[in-house]
């Protein structure tokens, strides 16, 4: 690796830091007049497409359509539950605190794992880490779950939305892992944004969210952020970076991501920020790193990024 390539994959690695982290507020921005379905499926139709015209500039076509059912299933689990989940989380947890408990997609992708033919048995590290990064959740909803109110259900139902999410996510990396979808990842990618766009619009239809879509100058700015930023530029980024540096380095952004969105969320959207939340980030980020720790995490090569949130 030359010198100007080191520099240009550090450069890229900032960029998924810095872009990464702020779409969890962009999200947040975007729904305030859009509602959850059709803004997922908008940004992800519309960041297929701009993919799609934009695989010829990386000398790459669209993957055999034999491949697309496989590709629409890991869409399926990974855009339209997993980023779609979060989407409707973020209605009632703070930004910064999704990114927070998002990033326990580690957690879940080692339980799907030790459960799949060939896959690693659990260690004794890694039930430690799974046991202190899901304290800290128990940290961050206890007081809502002791109060009982509207508004404390309804936190409690977006975590447990956004668990389900990351298991999701986790579910479709393992599929991705297995199943060769004879594709380079960003024209298979380019498949599943456009098939996991075109699921999400039919889900706004079916559940009548288009009279709710109203346009302003801030949502309509944060969805086009979300697409270009978020999805398309953010993702070709990550790609770069796995071919230049090593994966544990990669890796790092997910340390940096909610410490970037808890940032923004506190001083932009005026979210809450105690000593609580202190401690339970600290205990999901101690029980990432013990998961990671391990000498499996260490060799496995991420095969599917989580951080389009």
């Amino acid at each position: 690796m030359t010198m100007r390539e080191r520099k240009g994959a550090y450069l890229a690695w900032i960029t998924i830091c810095l872009v990464w982290g702020t779409t969890f507020l962009g999200i947040r921005i975007a729904l305030e007049t859009f509602p959850v379905a059709l803004l997922a499926g908008f940004r992800w139709l519309s960041a297929g497409l701009v993919l799609t015209l934009l695989l010829p500039m990386f000398g790459e076509r669209l993957p055999p359509r034999r491949t697309w059912p496989s590709i629409a299933l890991v869409g399926l689990l990974m855009n339209v539950l997993g980023n779609g989940l979060l989407v409707w989380a973020e209605q009632y947890v703070a930004s910064g605190l999704t990114a927070v408990v998002a990033g326990m997609v580690p957690f879940w992708s080692v339980v799907v794992e030790a459960i799949s033919p060939g896959g690693d048995r659990l260690t004794r590290r890694t039930l430690a880490g799974l046991a202190t990064g899901f304290a800290g959740i128990v940290v961050l909803v206890w007081p809502q779950l002791t109060l009982g109110a509207a508004g404390g259900r309804m936190f409690v139902a977006g975590i447990v939305a956004l668990q389900i999410g990351s298991l999701a996510w986790a579910i479709g990396t393992s599929y991705t892992k297995r199943h060769k979808l004879g594709a380079t990842p960003i024209a298979s990618s380019a498949v599943q944004m456009l098939f996991s766009g075109v699921v999400l619009l039919g889900v706004g239809t079916v559940l009548g969210e288009w009279p709710h879509v109203t346009f302003t100058a801030r949502s309509l700015g944060a969805l086009i952020y979300l697409s270009l930023a978020g999805s398309v530029i953010g993702y070709t980024a990550y790609v770069f970076t796995l071919k230049y540096l090593p994966v544990a380095t990669v890796s790092l952004y997910a340390y940096v991501n909610p410490i970037i969105a808890v940032a923004l969320g506190t001083l932009i959207a005026a979210e809450p920020f105690n000593s609580r939340i202190v401690i339970a980030a600290a205990l999901v980020f101690g029980g990432i790193a013990i998961v990671r720790s391990t000498p499996r995490a260490r060799s496995t090569k991420p095969i599917a990024v989580k951080a389009v949130a």
